[in-house]
C-alpha cells in the first residue's frame, strides 16, 4: 500500500471512535429562507478578494453532530481478493480495483477479533436542507449510533433521530425537532468545471465552524470507495477528519458535494478530498426523507470492467460490462444470461463499463422489463430480464467470500502459466496448488486455493482443459487467457498472459 491510505474523515473521540469524511432537494431548494439562496458574484480575475460574505451567510446551515453508540463483536476486516472483486452491475459486487494504493478505513470497525462489544463517541459535520429540521451527513458518520447530538452554529444542542440511510453512496438524512431553521440548497444549475472555487464549512478534529477554501480538482473520480454510484468529485480545500458528512459551496453558496474521504500518507489533508457530488446527494435524500431507504433494480449478475488485457483476450473492444457470476435464481439466471456473456446495452443504451451498468440497473424499479444486449461466443443477442429489488448492502455482503474447503488432488501441470493445478475432488474446476512468484498470474493475484472454473470460453474440469484453452489462445494469436476464477463464494474475470511461467 506504499503506506497511504484513503480515509473517512470522522473524528474518534474515544479509543474506538467513528471514522470517516457525509438535501432534500425537492422540498427545501426552492423554498424562500434558504440562507444560501441570494447569490453572490464570483471575482471575474483571480481568488475572490475574500470568502468573507458567502461563509457568512452559509455557515449557519452547517451543523456539528456528535454520536455515542455501541459495537457488537466484530469481525477483523479482511482484504478482498487481490485481482479485484466484481463490480455489482446489479448490486452484488464491492467494485473492482483500479490500480490506486488506496485502503479505505473505517476506524471503528478496527476491533479485535470478535471482541467484546465496545462503547463508541465520535464526531463529524452535517447540514441543514429544510427550515423543518432535516439535514445531511454521511452514513459512516452516524452508523450504529444509540445517540446522535447536533451543534447549531448560534450554540443550540439538539436531539437527532435517523429518518434513513443508504449504505450504498455513504449518505444518511437525520431530523431533529425545531422549525425556522437556516438552510442551505443544492446546485442544480452550472455545474462546478474543474479550477472552480469552493469553500468547505464542517467540524474538523470537534473544533466546529471551520472553513477552508480550493479549487474542484477533478470530477468524475471512480472506485474511491467501492461504491458504483457515485464519480466523486476531487477537491483541494483542506478537509479532515470530522469533517465527515460537511457541505461544500460554491461561490453562489450553494452546495455542490458532501465531504466524504481523503486521500492521506498520514490521516491529515494533504490536500486531495473527495466529495459526493450535490446531484447524487439531491436524489438519495429526497429517496430518504420520502422512504426512509433507497431502492434500486436488480438482476442478480455480478459484472466487471473490460480491461485491455480482457478485450485482447476476448478479441473485443474495451467497452461493456463482463458478466463474472450469476446468482442462481436470480432475475438474470431466469433470463438466460450467463459468466462470460458481455453485456453491451441496456434498454437500447450502450454500457461503457460495470459500473455504468450498475447505475443503469439501479436506476430501474422493481418489476421493470429490462432489455439486454449481449455479445456471447462472438453472436449478438438480446435477453429481457425482469428486474428485482436490490437487497440490502449487508445482505449482499454476507454471501461475499465464504470459506471454501474444497480440496485438490495431486497437482499436476506445473509452468503452465506459471500455475501448478489439480482437479477439484467436487468436480468444480481445477485447483491451484502452487503459483510462482515470478509469473504474470501472481502478478494478478492468484494464489493457491483458488478455483479455475473457466478457461477462454470453456469449462475447466482437469488441467488438460487448462492447457487445451491456452492452446487455443496461442492459436488464435491472443496475448493473454481469460480464465474465470472463485475464490470463496465470489467469482472474477482475471485475464493471464500466454508467456508467463
Amino acid at each position: 500500500m506504499r503506506n497511504k491510505l484513503l480515509l473517512n474523515l470522522g473524528v474518534a473521540t474515544a479509543a474506538l471512535g467513528l471514522a470517516g469524511a457525509g438535501g432534500y432537494m425537492a422540498r427545501a431548494a426552492g423554498q424562500p429562507g434558504a440562507v444560501n439562496a441570494r447569490p453572490i458574484p464570483s471575482a471575474t480575475v483571480g481568488a475572490p478578494a475574500s470568502f468573507a460574505d458567502i461563509i457568512q451567510r452559509v455557515a449557519p446551515a452547517v451543523v456539528s453532530i456528535e454520536v455515542e453508540g455501541h459495537l457488537g463483536p466484530q469481525p477483523i476486516a479482511q482484504n478482498g481478493p487481490s485481482f479485484g472483486t466484481p463490480d455489482d452491475g446489479d448490486g452484488q459486487g464491492d467494485g473492482q480495483s483500479n490500480g490506486l494504493p488506496f485502503d479505505l478505513r473505517r476506524f471503528f470497525q478496527q476491533v479485535p477479533q470478535e471482541a467484546p462489544s465496545a462503547p463508541i463517541r465520535g464526531a463529524g459535520s452535517g447540514f441543514f436542507i429544510s427550515p423543518d429540521g432535516y439535514l445531511v451527513t454521511n452514513n459512516h458518520v452516524v452508523e450504529g449510533a444509540t445517540k446522535i447530538t447536533v451543534h447549531t452554529a448560534d450554540d443550540r444542542t439538539l436531539k437527532a433521530h435517523v429518518v434513513g440511510r443508504d449504505q450504498a453512496t455513504d449518505l444518511a438524512v437525520l431530523k431533529v425537532d425545531a422549525t425556522n431553521l437556516p438552510f442551505v440548497s443544492f446546485e442544480d444549475r452550472a455545474k462546478p468545471r474543474v479550477g472552480d472555487w469552493v469553500v468547505a464549512v464542517g467540524n474538523p478534529y470537534n473544533l466546529g465552524g471551520t472553513a477552508t477554501a480550493g479549487i474542484v480538482s477533478a470530477l468524475g473520480r471512480r472506485n474511491v470507495s467501492g461504491s458504483s454510484y457515485v464519480d466523486f468529485m476531487q477537491i483541494d480545500a483542506p478537509i479532515n477528519r470530522g469533517n465527515s458528512g460537511g457541505p461544500t459551496f460554491d461561490l453562489y453558496g450553494r452546495v455542490v458535494g458532501v465531504n466524504t474521504a481523503i486521500f492521506s500518507p498520514s490521516g491529515g489533508s494533504i490536500g486531495i478530498g473527495f466529495d459526493i457530488p450535490a446531484d447524487v446527494v439531491a436524489k438519495v435524500s429526497h429517496q430518504l426523507i420520502d422512504h426512509g431507504k433507497v431502492t434500486r433494480g436488480y438482476i442478480g449478475a455480478s459484472v466487471q470492467d473490460v480491461t485491455p488485457e480482457i478485450a485482447d483476450s476476448l478479441g473485443v473492444a474495451k467497452s461493456g460490462a463482463l458478466v463474472a457470476e450469476v446468482t442462481p435464481g436470480g432475475p438474470a439466471a431466469a433470463a438466460g444470461v450467463r459468466p462470460g456473456d458481455l453485456i453491451l446495452k441496456l434498454d437500447g443504451r450502450p454500457v461503457t463499463d460495470a459500473s455504468d451498468l450498475t447505475r443503469q440497473v439501479g436506476g430501474v424499479r422493481s418489476g421493470d422489463t429490462i432489455h439486454l444486449q449481449i455479445r456471447r461466443e462472438g453472436q449478438v443477442r438480446d435477453l429481457v430480464v425482469r428486474s428485482g429489488l436490490r437487497p440490502s448492502e449487508g445482505q449482499l455482503a454476507a454471501n461475499d467470500y465464504s470459506p471454501n474447503d474444497g480440496a485438490a488432488g495431486p497437482a499436476s501441470g506445473a509452468g503452465l502459466l506459471g500455475l501448478r493445478v489439480a482437479p477439484d475432488d467436487q468436480g468444480r474446476g481445477v485447483r491451484v496448488a502452487g503459483v510462482s512468484s515470478s509469473s504474470d498470474a501472481a502478478q494478478k493475484g492468484l494464489r493457491p486455493g483458488d478455483l479455475i472454473v473457466q478457461a477462454g470460453q470453456s469449462p475447466t474440469h482437469s488441467p488438460a482443459d487448462l492447457a487445451r484453452a491456452v492452446a487455443q489462445a496461442k492459436q488464435g494469436g491472443r496475448h493473454e487467457v481469460l480464465l474465470l476464477v472463485a475464490r470463496g463464494a465470489r467469482h472474477t474475470f482475471v485475464p493471464v498472459e500466454l508467456g508467463a511461467g
